[in-house]
């Protein structure tokens, strides 16, 4: 008689496999968060960047979202007891597997709004100018 292990994953593996998380995807992760011996659910909502693994056990998908002006980025294992369920909000056609460069991408984004801000602060306002260019004291000589 052989022994037959009988201890069950808290995860249903079938329902992670079949879901088909994909880079592109917009996800909603609700994760299990023990504090203070209580167990909450937290929400993190966010673009996937990369899938890893296939769907053997240590498959892992990286979720990327800006939170407070920094990105922030968090990789999740699949078949995770810590994560109650996942559910795919928005797809987006994308054609590479592994989306890294959007983390330039968001770099040069707020780049460019803190320039135009630069930009728009040193400029004198319109009216301003307008109002000095048509008074006849100032005009040059």
């Amino acid at each position: 008689m052989t022994a037959v292990n009988t201890k069950t994953s808290p995860v249903n593996i079938d329902e992670r496999k079949k879901l088909d998380i994909r880079s592109g995807d917009t996800v909603k992760v609700y994760q299990k968060i023990q504090e203070k011996g209580k167990t909450r659910i937290q929400m993190f909502e966010g673009l996937v960047l990369a899938r890893k693994h296939g769907t053997e056990a240590g498959a892992t998908f990286t979720v990327r979202r800006v939170a407070g002006g920094y990105g922030v980025e968090k990789v999740f294992p699949l078949y995770s007891p810590l994560i109650d369920k996942v559910e795919i909000t928005k797809r987006a056609k994308v054609r590479k597997a592994k989306l890294y460069y959007i983390r330039k991408k968001a770099a040069k984004e707020i780049s460019k709004r803190m320039r135009m801000e630069m930009m728009r602060n040193d400029e004198p306002e319109v009216a301003e100018v307008a109002a000095t260019e048509s008074h006849p004291e100032n005009k040059p000589e």
